[in-house]
Parts: C-alpha cells; sequence; structure tokens
C-alpha cells in the first residue's frame, strides 16, 4: 500500500506544484522556498547543537505548539529546533512567535511525502527526535523516520471519530504509519481511545497543550488599541469564520435586534478570502472597515456597521478587543475551531453545532458556563443580542470562560515528561 501511495504522489507532483503556483497569486509566500517543499536545502555547515524536529502544519498548530517549544527549549538547553510548517501563514505566524529563540530555532517547510525527500531532510538536519503536532500522520515521513531510527510523537493529538473512520478506509497504509508512531500525547481520553485503535502501542493522555498558551503582552496592547479605536461599543466578534458562514451571518444579522450602536467584528479563517468577504459585506448595504485601513490613533467611523479582521497573527488582540465571541467553523459542518483562546481572556464564548473537532472540549466549556451552543446563524445573533444588553450575564459567563481555562493548564508539562525518556 505504501509503495502505491508513493507512485501516486510521483505522479501528483506536476498538479501539486501547479496549484502551489496558482494559490501563490493570492499568496505570495506559495511561490518561496520550492527547494524545502522537494528536500533540496543545499550545503550548510553541520549546527553544533542537536535538533529537535517539530512540525506544525499552519497557523493554529503554530500558535498550539509555543508553550510546548518554549518548555522543549529549556528542557534541552543544548538543542535547537527545526520547526516545520505546510502554509505560508504557519511560516509568518512562526516566524513572529519564535523570533525570541534567535537562532536556536530554524523554520522550513516540510518536504513533500515522496519517501526520497522526507529522507533527504533527515538527513541534512539529522533530527534526534520528530514531534508532530495533533493530527499529522504522513506515512512515508514516518517510514523514514523508522528507517533512520528518529522517534516519532504525535503531541497534542486529536482524533475525531469520523477521521477515525476515514483512516480505517485506507486500511494498512494508515495502521502501519500508526504503528510506526513511537508515542502518542492525546488531549483526552476519547482521542486516545481512537487512537489506540489504529495500532498505536504507547498513548498517554496530556490534555490540550492549547490551555497553557500564555497571552502575550503585545497582543494585550494591540487589542487595547483597537478597543480604544472602537469606542464603547458593544462589539460581537465572529472569528476564524469560514466559507460559507459570513453570508449566513450576514443574513442573520439584517433580521436581528442587537444594540443600534453594535459593531459586527468579522475574522475569516483563511486571509485569501479578506476581498471576497469585503465584497459580501457591501453586497448586503452594511458599512464596513478594514482593519488594515486603520492607522495608529485612527478611530472606527460611528457609522462602520462591519469592521473586517484583515490582518495575521492578530487574533489575540481581537479576542481582547471584543465583548463577546462566536467561534466560526461551527455554524456549517466544518468541525469548528479552538475556543480555548476567547476562554482565556475571559469573553464569553458562544458557539455552532458542528463542533466534531473539538467535542469534548466544547462540551466542558458549556458544562462550565463558560459557552453557548447556537443553532444557526439566528439563534447566534439572539443571543449575542442579550448577552451585549445584560452586562451582569455577560461578565458572569466571561468569568465562568477564564476559570474553565485555567482549571485546565498543565498539558505541557506532562508532554515533557512523557518525551523525556525518548531524548535523553
Amino acid at each position: 500500500m505504501r509503495l502505491l501511495y508513493t507512485l501516486a504522489w510521483w505522479l501528483a507532483l506536476p498538479l501539486v506544484l501547479a496549484r502551489l503556483w496558482l494559490r501563490g497569486r493570492q499568496e505570495p509566500g506559495y511561490r518561496r522556498h520550492w527547494g524545502e517543499r522537494l528536500g533540496f536545502y543545499g550545503r550548510q555547515p553541520a549546527p553544533a547543537m542537536d535538533t529537535i524536529w517539530l512540525h506544525a502544519v499552519s497557523v493554529g498548530e503554530t500558535r498550539a505548539a509555543e508553550p510546548l517549544i518554549d518548555a522543549l527549549l529549556a528542557a534541552w538547553p543544548a538543542c535547537r529546533i527545526v520547526l516545520t510548517h505546510m502554509t505560508p501563514t504557519g511560516r509568518a505566524t512562526g516566524k513572529s512567535l519564535f523570533a525570541k529563540h534567535g537562532t536556536r530555532l530554524v523554520q522550513s517547510y516540510l518536504p513533500y511525502d515522496t519517501g526520497a525527500m522526507p529522507a533527504r531532510f533527515i538527513r541534512h538536519f539529522a533530527p534526534r527526535i520528530c514531534i508532530l503536532m495533533e493530527t499529522e500522520v504522513w506515512p512515508n515521513l514516518i517510514h523514514q523516520c523508522n528507517r533512520y531510527k528518529v522517534p516519532v510523537v504525535l503531541a497534542n493529538a486529536r482524533l475525531s471519530q469520523r477521521s477515525l473512520g476515514k483512516a480505517q478506509r485506507l486500511g494498512k497504509l494508515i495502521t502501519d504509519a500508526a504503528r510506526g508512531i513511537t508515542l502518542v500525547a492525546a488531549q483526552t481520553q476519547d482521542d486516545a481511545d481512537r487512537v489506540r485503535q489504529l495500532g498505536v502501542r504507547d498513548v498517554v493522555v496530556t490534555g490540550s497543550i492549547k490551555f497553557d498558551v500564555v497571552v502575550p503582552e503585545a497582543a494585550l496592547a494591540t487589542g487595547a488599541a483597537l478597543r480604544a479605536a472602537i469606542g464603547a461599543r458593544p462589539v460581537l466578534l465572529c472569528a476564524s469564520t469560514r466559507e460559507g458562514e459570513e453570508q449566513l451571518i450576514l443574513e442573520a444579522l439584517a433580521r436581528a435586534s442587537l444594540p443600534p450602536d453594535a459593531l459586527l467584528l468579522v475574522v475569516p479563517r483563511h486571509p485569501q478570502r479578506f476581498d471576497e468577504v469585503e465584497k459580501l459585506i457591501a453586497a448586503q448595504g452594511l458599512a464596513v472597515q478594514r482593519r488594515s485601513g486603520l492607522a495608529q490613533g485612527d478611530a472606527v467611523a460611528a457609522a462602520t456597521q462591519v469592521l473586517l479582521g484583515d490582518s495575521m497573527g492578530e487574533m489575540f488582540a481581537y479576542y481582547a478587543a471584543c465583548d463577546c465571541a462566536f467561534v466560526g467553523g461551527s455554524l456549517l459542518p466544518l468541525g469548528g475551531q479552538n475556543l480555548i483562546e476567547p476562554a482565556a481572556l475571559g469573553k464569553p464564548v458562544l458557539i455552532g453545532p458542528h463542533t466534531f473537532n473539538f467535542a469534548l472540549v466544547t462540551e466542558q466549556a458549556i458544562a462550565a458556563g463558560g459557552a453557548a451552543l447556537v443553532a444557526d446563524a439566528d439563534a447566534l445573533m439572539a443571543q449575542a443580542s442579550a448577552l451585549l444588553q445584560d452586562p451582569a450575564r455577560l461578565a458572569a459567563m466571561g468569568e465562568k470562560a477564564l476559570a474553565f481555562a485555567n482549571q485546565h493548564r498543565g498539558a505541557t508539562p506532562r508532554t515533557i515528561a512523557a518525551i523525556k525518556p525518548l531524548l535523553p
């Protein structure tokens, strides 16, 4: 099966590269560093320290990895980290978050999973361990790690029932790869049970590292400045929205009874959709401003009904600036997004019915009183309207969200303890 998978990769590679080039029209980062994606790195002097390899596919995984990366560098002061990504936005996020570590952190794209390319990566960087964040399972990459005796850890692992079904349909290809994983540090017991069904032998439950993320002071300052630009108006944030959701939200806004001076702040998950979402807002006849158009000291116009969050790396700032946060990817069957960040900032959280990627944490946040489930976009607006017009209820729900986030901290030291036997 793996040989067929490898052949499929080689046959698809021209199409993959063509798609990369086309995506580069909207995101120029996709047209850079192609050598890394193909496993070519040129001649470089051997590093003066051992290498820990950590893979975080895009923005969410990169931000989630922050406490783990900080802890790894503290626990192994004679090591450096090679941080790999699949997307330019993930790479840019990593550059922003980890510049503080200087030469102890090197970034690269993950090479395509053809077999030869991951092998070249391993020979070039000579990692002592490979740590994959959350759901990344690449059969040839894991095979090459096993070949070169590099332990493979799946950290902060989550596996929904739907993803388990998809993996099982792939049969021996995925089960062989799963058996090649040395250790899985799972977010929940349910995740651990599903991972074991794939054949992983060593699985521990550590909790979600995302609870351990520390909100940067700079993000809080940016959020405070944005809030000052908005003024005293009540703010509903719709964060990490996906294609199709903005239309539902905007149509529901027209039917809603939000406070007359309320501001809707919309932050699409994917930057290539910023222009598209602005057109959707304008088509609804709503006055819109873009975050990128606000210079320092500028105020959001009183007539503005929707502020479009079209910046990268400012999600904490957007959460800090709002009164109530809806977490996107959940109005449509897309699995939802991480609600821990708004909870950690003490913001009441609203979330749609489709949360299968974050089922347990969503249930726990709702049970703790820090989050509320909404059936659809109209219910979202009704809940938000009630909260924004009831300051006492808004504050109480925010306090419960913060208490929930604080209660679940500690996954990072548990993950470090699990890794230590593999990395003397």
